[in-house]
């Protein structure tokens, strides 16, 4: 019997690009907030009159809070559903960016920091399992990859464009304007998303390729994280996150703008092209990574070859070498594209387990890079903060290039730990271990 008939057909996909859309722009905002910091450090340690240590601490709340939330997202993700922690951490995301627009203190920035983290956290663990469920098995690393370079359209916002945002405007006035967007955004994905194609009355996905559904978790959600948490071989994929994903959502984020400024003399705009050219090529990675891998039938070798190029890409950094601007560009670019290879170690997390605890696999990784950044946001500061000269300009610290060495050799070594790390993820050939066997 054919399932799909025209009707069916044109639901399916109604329901599916609403959803799919709703939940990517979302995904967006995580993104934005996630790397906004860098293009508008100064402006913080100027309104805030913080230091290196401070600064970091700031940028670094969002993450600490997306760190705690993983794993209960992806627990709501496989139990509530996507449709209410998105909407719900939308709204949250949108209170926080206005306290943080309006903030006067430090201290309540950070709050609104908080509460962005907190918000934001549901979004990507959200639209992986929107692709599980709305998408085919066997696209789901193109999907994964399409979604990353979506998202990451939000740190290509957050680079060059903040900053010509706040050239007219003041990054106050950014920020509650992103609140307000994120409000509406709520409330659009309360009224149209949908969990699954079965809330719908719609076969699932493969149902419709004349295949059983996938089974159902029907023990407690208890029982299902203490799965893949015991399960040995989801855990290798943590460490390309921790060291790889942190380091490089770190030194985006936060450190690189003011690296380039006060290594290289670069204006912020020329510094802030760098890094936006650094997410990009990170983004597009993220696409050809995934479209590579489901090609090959294989995840390590794009993995393992992906994240050598991105640690090969620390060494001018941390041994000094000073590159011209098309150097400097290409390093920059070099780094994005192999920093993605870390990305597909969410799949191969979810494929080592059950599919109906695709969520959870997924969070536990997941942790591993925003523990990763937020550890090294402030670590990084505090260390170049120990041998500061005490030279300021126009109110915000100017570090030297050996603070630069030693802060920024951090992130070296945590991006050789996540290299170490991904040589013991278990290759999977891009489908679910279990089901197969």
């Amino acid at each position: 019997m054919d399932l799909m008939t025209p009707d069916i057909h044109r639901r399916m996909r109604t329901l599916r690009w609403t959803s799919y859309t709703l939940v990517a722009v979302c995904y967006v905002l995580a993104y934005f907030h996630r790397m906004a910091p860098a293009a508008i450090a100064t402006d913080l340690q100027r309104s805030f009159s913080a230091s290196g240590a401070a600064l970091g601490s700031l940028a670094a709340a969002y993450f600490y809070t997306y760190t705690v939330m993983q794993i209960p997202v992806g627990v709501m993700a496989d139990t509530l559903g996507i449709r209410k922690i998105v909407a719900i951490g939308a709204a949250l995301a949108g209170v926080g960016s206005l306290v943080f627009g309006m903030a006067d203190t430090l201290a309540t920035a950070t709050l609104g920091r908080v509460l962005v983290g907190l918000g934001v956290s549901s979004m990507f663990i959200s639209l992986m399992k929107l692709n599980s469920v709305w998408f085919y098995d066997r696209h789901f690393g193109t999907v994964g990859g399409m979604s990353l370079l979506l998202g990451n359209m939000g740190s290509v916002l957050a680079a060059t464009p903040l900053v010509w945002a706040v050239s007219y405007t003041s990054w106050r006035n950014v920020f509650v304007a992103v609140g307000l967007f994120s409000l509406l955004l709520s409330v659009l994905v309360w009224l149209l998303v949908r969990n699954h194609p079965g809330e719908a009355g719609l076969p699932s996905m493969r149902e419709l390729e004349g295949m059983p559904a996938h089974p159902r978790h029907d023990g407690h959600w208890f029982d299902g994280l203490r799965t893949v948490i015991k399960n040995r071989a989801s855990w290798p994929g943590f460490w390309p996150n921790l060291g790889v994903g942190g380091s490089l959502f770190a030194f985006a984020g936060l450190w690189g703008v003011p690296y380039l400024r006060d290594v290289y003399g670069m204006s912020r705009h020329v510094a802030a092209n760098h890094t936006m050219l650094l997410l990009f090529c990170f983004a597009v990675g993220a696409l050809l990574s995934g479209m590579l891998s489901d090609r090959l039938g294989k995840r390590l070798p794009v993995i393992i070859g992906g994240i050598s190029l991105y640690v090969l890409c620390w060494l001018p950094i941390v041994l000094a070498w000073h590159l011209n601007i098309a150097l400097s560009y290409l390093q920059f670019a070099l780094m994005g594209l192999g920093a993605s290879g870390f990305t597909l170690t969410w799949a191969s997390a979810k494929e080592v387990n059950s599919p109906a605890l695709s969520g959870m696999a997924t969070s536990v990784v997941n942790t591993g890079t925003f523990l990763g950044a937020a550890i090294l946001q402030p670590l990084v500061g505090w260390s170049m903060d120990q041998h500061w000269d005490g030279h300021l300009l126009n109110g915000a610290r100017v570090y030297s290039e050996q603070n630069y060495q030693t802060g920024l050799g951090i992130m070296f070594a945590f991006a050789v730990v996540g290299l170490l790390g991904a040589l013991k993820i278990h290759e999977t050939n891009c489908r679910y271990i279990l089901v197969a066997k």
